[in-house]
């Protein structure tokens, strides 16, 4: 008789609670359909507006990078579970949002079915749907003018009564973090081991192989003794779980943590 485990879906973080309240700190991102809309959190500017064939990190990167080139780099991208931005890999990490990582931005998961954490964004489908789908454009090529058109708008005309009935270009401004290139290596403190994860996902623990996950094959992330043969291990500011030196596994036991407060009023 055949059987099966059931793939266990790691543990979400909890509710993000970093506050909305000065621009280019906070991003928030979400997809309905094809659609994918950048919005910063506290200015309620409309970033991007980009219809893409597909929810696939093909689609979604090329956007994030032109805005990071355009505006700097934001301290938080929060999103929802979704593809491109989450995975039911260790740490829910996705391709995409190992790359905010390495460029010092900290992904954010709002809870599943708590819209309400999100809400800022959630009120943009409605008035993009109305505008720009109903009916929707004859040609693929005309769909995206019609996106640029809504942009524009909401960007620079739209007064929303939260900034005073001023529109989000009223008070946005860039951020000072400019994009790196190359990427620049993560930093992690005096205590913590550094350990790079091979091109078949794993590390070397003494002469034993542990599974960490794919989407970190090639970048380092760091381990810490936390008590006898337990080590928390991490990648940049992230706790992605905790390893037995017994079992050799590393377990997902709370989600994605915050190895140290982030504050969206830093100077830095």
């Amino acid at each position: 008789m055949l059987s099966s485990r059931r793939r266990r879906v790691p543990a979400h973080p909890g509710r993000p609670l970093t506050p909305l309240t000065a621009p280019t700190e906070v991003w928030t991102d979400g997809n309905y359909c094809y659609p994918l809309t950048v919005v910063d959190g506290s200015s309620r500017s409309l970033l991007a507006c980009q219809g893409l064939p597909a929810t696939r990190m093909a689609g979604a990167w090329p956007v994030f990078r032109r805005l990071c080139e355009a505006y700097g780099l934001p301290r938080l991208i929060r999103t929802d579970n979704g593809v491109p931005f989450a995975t039911t890999a260790l740490g829910r990490l996705s391709t995409l949002s190992v790359w905010w990582i390495r460029l010092g931005i900290v992904p954010q998961l709002i809870e599943p079915a708590h819209p309400e954490q999100h809400s800022r964004h959630e009120r943009m489908p409605k008035p993009l749907k109305a505008e720009t789908t109903r009916p929707p454009s004859g040609t693929l090529r005309a769909q995206p003018r019609r996106f640029n058109v809504f942009r524009d708008e909401y960007h620079l005309d739209r007064p929303h009564e939260s900034l005073g009935q001023e529109p989000p270009a009223s008070v946005s401004v860039s951020s000072p973090r400019q994009l790196p290139s190359p990427l620049p290596p993560l930093a992690y403190p005096g205590p913590v081991e550094v350990r790079l994860v091979s091109r078949n996902s794993g590390i070397r623990w003494q002469r034993h192989w542990v599974c960490v996950t794919h989407t970190l094959a090639g970048p380092s992330v760091g381990r810490e003794e936390v008590d006898d043969g337990l080590w928390d291990v991490y990648f940049g500011p992230l706790t992605l779980g905790r390893m037995d030196e017994r079992t050799l596994r590393i377990e997902d036991h709370k989600g994605r943590l915050v190895r140290k407060p982030v504050s969206p009023m830093s100077s830095d």
